[in-house]
């Protein structure tokens, strides 16, 4: 898979609009979106983000580390 670099503007309406246009015509592309790491992203964003299937492996049972029946509590 090819990558292209490139800087764009999310609108008020949440639509993104590319800074730079593409020399591409009439094709389906993947979008990968990097927030700077001082973006917060509230609590209702995050919920709607993990619905994508990409987070489906959280699910797993090797994934579930961190519950009550494991916790090892630290005495201070």
């Amino acid at each position: 898979m090819q990558a292209i670099e490139t800087t764009a503007q999310v609108d008020q309406s949440g639509n993104l609009h590319l800074l730079t246009p593409l020399r591409l015509r009439n094709q389906k592309v993947r979008v990968i979106i990097l927030l700077p790491e001082s973006a917060d992203i509230d609590d209702k964003t995050w919920l709607y983000a993990i619905q994508n299937p990409a987070f489906d492996f959280l699910n797993e049972r090797e994934e579930g580390i961190y519950s009550n029946q494991n916790e090892n509590p630290i005495a201070l």
